[in-house]
């Protein structure tokens, strides 16, 4: 009845605690309006905002998690025909004016859902205790989610755990009726069965921003960094935690990252609010100098006022998570944080001063720069970085890469840098910097949506620690450097969505190590080196949508350890003699897929 009604004039948003109104009600409006014109300094016309889009019929617009009454105010359209459904914790009587109150589950339909999550079906299986499942399914109290997150946390679970889930939970009574204090105290039981690296873990995604995606190449590399982890034994803890419904993963991840040359950097997490608040719940429980994490909950304009008060004293967390907005000299103070091996720094705004602070981080291993703004920030104060000698992993988000200069400070320890939307061409351009004297261990290097990089300069060929290129989505990029064969130690090499590519450098055929070559949506690639073949390490190419590939190299039949091919139908066919030849090799047509998931957070 509603899409009868409404048609496909049904907009959703997700409104979170630290939400930036201004873009979400242009975003709603453009939406509704269908990209109309809009007045100057991108403000909304009020006149527009009175008569409402011409000519559009009925409108539904669907708030979801809205926190407060101000929040609301600037996010109800008013215009004849536009009506707005509010889902919130809270009542807004002076603005809603019908409420509706969603009421627990009862006990039948309570045990539909644990059993969906703890046996994959809708009743207790016949080899299962019913009396123990239905004494823990009633310790959720109806509340789904919790539900969800303890039936996936005792699947495939001998009954002395389900006893002892249930004894956690019947001690984890609470005088207080909210249901967001019961939610937070019964699942904590759950994870508190977690064994205790992966109960880390969880708690560690409480650092990252709210109703944001999380990065999976920044969780796994914090994960290894501070747990001591190797990346399967990570990953292998992702997956676990989203079995156990603790997270979600983002565009089939599980499967596609799984594999065994995929990039971490394609794909993301995302995490309920609530479990987010239940990491922070439970990340608080020690003195604010004594966390093992320490975090902005939300995005404040300055910092909290009780770590200024605590500023004397050192603070021991391990992780360091700020949210802000712009930030100046002025707005930091000192803190010391001697046993510091994470920042991570989530900031909207075109201009950050970096923390002065980092300077004394001695133990700081992984740098994390995320920012959430329209435009690129320009940093300050990067004096900061010449300290960070056992930095090893950095990633920068929108940022706008200075000019190296001649000299720099060796970051000796650096073994990997993702440079994700940033600008870069200021920053490599005419530089004669020696790239291997800055970052002589470097083994990673990921550059994606930098779509002003039109080269890389070729110092970065002598960096002969580097295993891993990866550059996507730079539309200018127009080659790569000539001596790219002297990398001897590189063993994966993507270079995807560059439409602005139309060759390989011949020398890439030097690169003996080579196991993954990836050049899939390259789309002016009209040939590839002659002397391919003589990757005779070679496992895997990716070349779909490769679509002015006319031919392949003679020398392919000679790729003998090449076991896999990833491409079009039109291009499967010139591998056909090459399948002759080449023992156990497949060839695999690729599904069309269009995914415009990056454009949303």
């Amino acid at each position: 009845m509603i899409i009868c009604y409404f048609s496909d004039r049904v907009f959703f948003e997700t409104i979170s605690q630290s939400a930036n109104l201004d873009t979400i009600k242009m975003k709603l409006w453009e939406q509704i309006s269908g990209n109309l014109v809009l007045g100057a300094y991108n403000q909304i016309p009020e006149w527009q905002l009175k008569l409402g889009p011409r000519d559009k019929g009925p409108v539904l617009v669907i708030l979801d998690d809205v926190w407060s009454l101000s929040q609301l105010e600037e996010l109800i359209f008013k215009f004849p025909g536009c009506k707005t459904l509010v889902v919130s914790r809270f009542k807004f009587p002076s603005l809603v004016t019908r409420t509706y109150e969603m009421e627990l589950l009862d006990e039948e339909a309570a045990l539909s859902v644990f059993c969906r999550a703890a046996f994959d079906q809708e009743s207790v299986p016949r080899t299962a205790d019913k009396k123990l499942v239905r004494q823990v399914a009633a310790e959720c109290r109806g509340l789904p989610l919790a539900l969800k997150v303890i039936g996936a946390s005792l699947r495939d679970q001998p009954p002395k755990i389900w006893l002892s889930a249930k004894n956690r939970l019947s001690r984890g009574e609470t005088i207080s009726d909210s249901h967001e204090t019961k939610l937070l105290e019964r699942m904590a039981a759950s994870i508190e069965c977690l064994s205790g690296k992966v109960r880390e873990c969880f708690l560690d995604l409480g650092c990252f921003p709210e109703d944001k995606k999380i990065p999976l190449d920044v969780l796994i590399n914090i994960w290894m960094e501070i747990h001591d982890l190797d990346e399967p034994d990570a990953f292998a803890i992702l997956v676990e935690l989203s079995n156990k419904n603790l997270l979600t993963l983002v565009n089939d991840a599980q499967n596609k990252a799984g594999d065994l040359y995929s990039s971490y950097h394609d794909f993301s997490v995302t995490q309920h609010d609530v479990l987010r608040d239940l990491a922070l719940h439970m990340s608080g429980r020690d003195a604010l100098n004594n966390r093992r994490r320490l975090v902005m909950p939300r995005r404040e304009e300055s910092l909290p006022k009780d770590w200024q008060r605590n500023k004397d004293t050192p603070f021991e967390a391990q992780i360091v998570s700020i949210h802000t907005g712009e930030m100046k000299e002025s707005d930091w103070f000192q803190m010391s944080f001697p046993k510091a091996e994470v920042l991570i720094l989530n900031f909207a705004s075109s201009v950050y001063y970096l923390p002065p602070f980092i300077a004394t981080m001695q133990n700081l291993k992984a740098l994390v720069l995320i920012n959430y703004g329209t435009i690129s920030a320009t940093l300050d104060n990067l004096s900061a970085f010449t300290t960070l000698s056992d930095l090893r992993s950095l990633w920068l988000e929108k940022i706008t890469l200075p000019p190296l200069p001649k000299t720099t400070i060796p970051l000796k320890n650096l073994r990997k840098i993702s440079l994700v939307l940033c600008e870069l061409t200021n920053s490599l351009r005419g530089s004669k910097v020696d790239l291997s004297m800055t970052f002589p261990r470097l083994s990673n290097l990921t550059i994606d949506h930098c779509i002003d990089l039109k080269e890389l300069p070729s110092s970065i060929c002598e960096i002969s620690s580097l295993e891993s290129i990866s550059i996507s989505n730079c539309h200018d990029l127009t080659e790569l450097p000539y001596e790219l064969g002297k990398l001897h130690c590189l063993s994966i090499l993507r270079v995807y969505a560059c439409p602005a590519l139309w060759r390989l450098p011949p020398s890439v055929c030097s690169l003996k190590r080579l196991k993954y070559l990836d050049i899939s949506q390259c789309v002016n690639l009209t040939d590839l080196p002659e002397e391919l073949g003589h990757l005779t390490s070679l496992e895997k190419i990716d070349m779909r949508e490769c679509s002015r590939l006319r031919s392949l190299p003679r020398s392919s039949s000679s790729l003998k350890s090449l076991g896999h091919v990833v491409c079009d139908e039109e291009t499967a066919l010139l591998w056909r003699e090459a399948e002759q030849v080449i023992p156990d090799l497949r060839v695999q047509v690729a599904e069309e897929c269009y995914n415009l998931d990056w454009l949303v957070d």
